[in-house]
């Protein structure tokens, strides 16, 4: 398949690095907070892992972090680089800030209310999964159609991965439960008759 008289672009999507609040279960939305130094290691483990993959192109979330991350692999892969704002994580309003497993019962009403309404959840002051899943297509969608870009990394967030995954993993599935998503983990997408399937979930382990 060709798009545009070209092969069909590949994407491989992950996660930033660790950051301080993912490392105290804290939710960031759209905040940003400094790379761990944990987050600084895995950069240096995970530029081994993407420097076979024959990629042409890094696009990276705006937001500090994923730029961080972006930045830092591409001082092996010494790629273009893109900064696409609607691959930023999910926003999550009031709740930002939050210590996720305390929030729970710190507002535990309204976060079973949230959750119980799946693809509709959404945090107060927020934006829902089904939001953050319609502007992460557009922005693949004009990534594939981008020159110069067949096999394209994606930095980004494990809200915009577990709404894009499971969106694809449940549609192309005929709606079977898909398997879980693996944290640090590249999952492969292909852009093909101007959709998005997803080619393999948890395709490589970045937990090296």
């Amino acid at each position: 398949m060709t798009v545009d008289g070209h092969p069909s672009p590949r994407f491989f999507l992950m996660r930033h690095a660790m950051t301080v609040w993912n490392r105290e279960g804290r939710i960031q939305g759209q905040m940003d907070t400094p790379l761990a130094p944990e987050g600084d290691k895995q950069i240096e483990v995970w530029r081994g892992v993407l420097k076979p993959l024959g990629l042409d192109l890094i696009c990276s979330s705006d937001l500090g972090r994923a730029r961080a991350t972006a930045r830092g692999l591409n001082q092996a892969l010494a790629l273009p680089l893109v900064i696409e704002p609607r691959l930023r994580e999910q926003h999550w309003g009031r709740w930002t800030g939050k210590v996720h497993r305390r929030l729970k019962t710190e507002d535990a009403e309204r976060y079973r209310r949230e959750t119980a309404r799946g693809w509709h959840f959404q945090p107060p002051a927020g934006e829902s999964h089904l939001q953050v899943l319609e502007r992460v297509l557009g922005a693949l969608a004009d990534l594939a159609c981008r020159p110069g870009g067949r096999r394209i990394l994606v930095v980004t967030h494990e809200g915009v991965l577990k709404c894009l995954i499971y969106h694809l993993a449940i549609r192309d599935g005929c709606g079977h439960p898909p398997e879980a998503m693996a944290a640090y983990h590249i999952h492969q997408l292909d852009f093909r008759s101007e959709q998005m399937f997803l080619r393999r979930m948890n395709a490589i382990n970045l937990n090296l």
